[in-house]
């Protein structure tokens, strides 16, 4: 658990109110990660659903050609920065990471239980909107991102 005044510092649980903030303090828990550290994997279920707090965080996602295992290659698609949220496939089915992250520097994070998580939405409808519609939303600037690093590749 951690205190509701540590997620008001962030943008991303702006227009939620005191009662939302304490619940979702309750299912948060503070961790400090060593650089290098693999957050989660992908293809992995996504149990947790995070904000960094400081440091960088890569996001990565693995290619093979198919019967050939040994061209296993991890190519980095992205970038969290303090303040960013990630994990976001805890918040939709499947339920799966599409990526791996990875700690490019030490970091801190809070993480957030994705079932409990879920369980308030459905208690709370206009929490579960605003928290989606601020996860939608980074989720685009993510996307946006990914096609410029695409186009530039491809030039």
């Amino acid at each position: 658990m951690i205190s509701p005044e540590t997620l008001r510092r962030f943008p991303f649980f702006f227009g939620l109110d005191e009662s939302q903030l304490k619940a979702l303090a309750m299912i948060a828990d503070h961790s400090e990660l060593a650089q290098g550290a693999t957050i989660f994997d992908e293809e992995n279920p996504a149990d947790k659903f995070y904000l960094l707090v400081d440091g960088s965080v890569d996001l990565y996602i693995k290619s093979e050609e198919e019967n050939n295992p040994a061209s296993r290659r991890e190519f980095a698609v992205g970038e969290i920065n303090p303040g960013e949220v990630f994990g976001i496939g805890s918040l939709f089915e499947p339920y799966k990471y599409n990526v791996t992250a990875r700690c490019s520097v030490p970091c801190v994070v809070l993480e957030f239980d994705s079932l409990s998580l879920r369980a308030i939405f459905q208690v709370d409808k206009y929490f579960a909107y605003q928290f989606l519609l601020h996860a939608s939303k980074a989720l685009m600037d993510r996307l946006t991102a990914a096609r410029v690093q695409l186009a530039a590749a491809w030039s």
